[in-house]
């Protein structure tokens, strides 16, 4: 697959309005500079400042999902989409601070949901992410063993985080946006 970038990031120095919109899209203290995917969106900066919030939201201390959760559905749907770039630094930034080891973040990408890497609401969330991505649905059969163990809250979040971060891997895998020097890689298969 081609590398090389179809929309190139903005770089420093930035505008004004686009140092100010980056400022809001990377988490305070952050010790890394503005993601190339952020300086990507900031091409198109009204469609940057309307997609931020729904984002913050998702992975901020609002949200209903635990960190865990909801980096098991990321992963997933970066996996299934072969969005190696957001997938990466998600491993990279996120994973053990929500409790992923090495295996279980291998297993976002490697394996089934009935493997045995799986604790049993992690399960639940592959399957969800899976068959959303086969057949963008859930089977009432899962959504009754999802309902026994997530709140409808929850539930609503889990496939509104799952359409989001198809939105980010259109974005990255279309736009061609060039993988961070830092971040993961897909495990070999």
């Amino acid at each position: 697959m081609p590398t090389t970038p179809r929309i190139a990031p903005v770089e420093p120095p930035f505008d004004a309005d686009v140092a100010a919109e980056l400022a809001r899209w990377m988490p305070r203290d952050a010790p890394l500079p503005p993601l190339a995917l952020f300086r990507t969106l900031t091409r198109h900066l009204p469609l940057a400042q309307a997609m931020l919030p729904l984002g913050k939201y998702l992975l901020g201390r609002r949200a209903t999902l635990d960190v865990r959760a909801r980096e098991i559905v990321i992963q997933r749907v970066c996996a299934r989409l072969g969005c190696e770039y957001e997938w990466g630094v998600h491993a990279s930034v996120f994973g053990a601070a929500a409790g992923l080891d090495d295996a279980t973040m291998n297993a976002t990408v490697l394996a089934r949901p009935d493997d045995a890497v799986w604790q049993p609401a992690d399960a639940l969330l592959v399957r969800l992410v899976d068959e959303l991505h086969y057949g963008a649905c859930i089977s009432d059969a899962l959504w009754s063993e999802l309902a026994a163990h997530f709140t409808p809250a929850q539930l609503l979040e889990a496939l509104v985080l799952a359409g989001w971060y198809h939105v980010i891997a259109f974005l990255a895998n279309g736009a061609r946006v060039a993988r961070e020097p830092w971040a993961a890689r897909f495990p070999p298969l």
